[in-house]
């Protein structure tokens, strides 16, 4: 199959490739990996998001080429903009099959939002091969619009095969940035000023819904901090300055290439229960604890996230709905306690290979014929 790939690659002087996904962080970052593998590559990749969205500072630092279209969200509670959104979802149809048209990729890849559905019909409409990465247990309202316009579909659980297709599915996983795997313990305890005698609890607070967490954790700080140094991740605009940094506790807005050496220092984790978070602790085999999002501030996805690797012995679960001061401090109490048997369960959990995965999927699709993809795709 590689032989194949290399040849592919060999044929042509340039080919494109088309990333789209936007409206939150895990939307984006997955697409990281797959970007640098192309990077790396004689591709040329090309990004469509929001003008204004999470995804745009993301992806510009990568040096991609960025391009912009309007965007509306389906809401599922009443708005003044419910009213509006129709119109800007459909022009942003219409930038898309124009920017589809001028850019020509030989495959577009979408994580997801509601950015993505534009270009995904836009793609479909120009007859160019277009696959979908579904994170989650439970596809989102915008990925479940997309599907009936995709070639393929990957997943990152086996029991989302019921919810897609059979002929467009693929379990892949999902992709992890390299980088996490090359963190060091020492750059983590240098950037906290901690000791490496001591514990290190990482608490990932930033993001949707952080506040409820961050302030759980301020409360239990004092017991906390008499077993942990503990490293804090609050989340943009959410440093508590009436609480200094020292020798034990660190405070971070926010964290980007410094979180694999956090990772690296740390031996338990409190964090969401996102797909792309769960992934990267599995990944690194991290002992953990995920607190997911409530169904009253999300679609419950974070839950069936949760439950299904809690169903498998991998990681520790407890919900927003049981949070409370002491039951977090005797979750992670608990947690520290059985570190090395979670640690030993998570070391033997097969993951698939989905960076490389999907790369080489995505590449065999793009050398494919595109109109037989589309007709798969009907």
């Amino acid at each position: 199959m590689l032989d194949d790939l290399n040849s592919f690659k060999k044929k042509s002087v340039m080919h494109t490739i088309l990333f789209t996904g936007g409206g939150s962080a895990g939307h984006v970052t997955p697409n990281i990996a797959i970007i640098q593998a192309f990077q790396q590559s004689d591709w040329k990749v090309c990004y469509a998001g929001s003008k204004q969205g999470i995804e745009r500072d993301i992806i510009k630092r990568l040096g991609v080429n960025y391009y912009s279209i309007a965007t509306g969200k389906l809401r599922r509670y009443f708005s003044w903009r419910t009213f509006v959104e129709p119109f800007a979802i459909l022009l942003g149809i219409c930038q898309a099959i124009q920017l589809c048209w001028k850019l020509k990729p030989d495959v577009i890849f979408s994580k997801g939002g509601f950015v993505a559905f534009p270009i995904v019909f836009g793609g479909w409409l120009n007859r160019i091969p277009v696959v979908i990465h579904e994170s989650d247990l439970t596809p989102g309202l915008a990925n479940r619009m997309s599907f009936p316009f995709a070639s393929k579909v990957f997943v990152s659980f086996d029991d989302s095969q019921h919810k897609v297709p059979a002929k467009k599915i693929l379990v892949t996983g999902n992709p992890i940035r390299e980088s996490l795997l090359q963190g060091k313990k020492e750059r983590g305890l240098a950037l906290c000023g901690f000791n490496d005698k001591d514990p290190v609890l990482l608490i990932l607070g930033g993001g949707q819904g952080a506040l409820r967490i961050n302030q759980t954790i301020r409360t239990i700080l004092p017991q906390l901090l008499e077993t942990f140094q503990v490293a804090h991740v609050c989340g943009k605009g959410k440093v508590d300055s009436s609480i200094p940094n020292s020798e034990r506790y660190q405070q971070f807005e926010y964290i980007d290439e410094e979180l694999a050496d956090l990772f690296a220092c740390s031996e338990l984790v409190v964090s969401r229960a996102g797909s792309n978070s769960l992934y990267e602790l599995l990944r690194l085999q991290k002992p953990h604890i995920v607190i997911p999002l409530s169904r009253r501030a999300s679609r419950g996805d974070q839950i069936v996230n949760a439950n299904y690797f809690a169903q498998r012995g991998l990681t520790n679960v407890l919900y927003e709905e049981d949070l409370t001061q002491e039951t977090l401090l005797q979750s992670i109490l608990k947690a520290y306690a059985n570190k090395n048997e979670q640690q030993q369960r998570l070391a033997s959990y097969i993951l698939p290979e989905s960076n490389k995965l999907i790369y080489e999927e995505l590449i065999r699709i793009a050398s494919g014929d595109a109109d037989q993809l589309q007709k798969d795709s009907l």
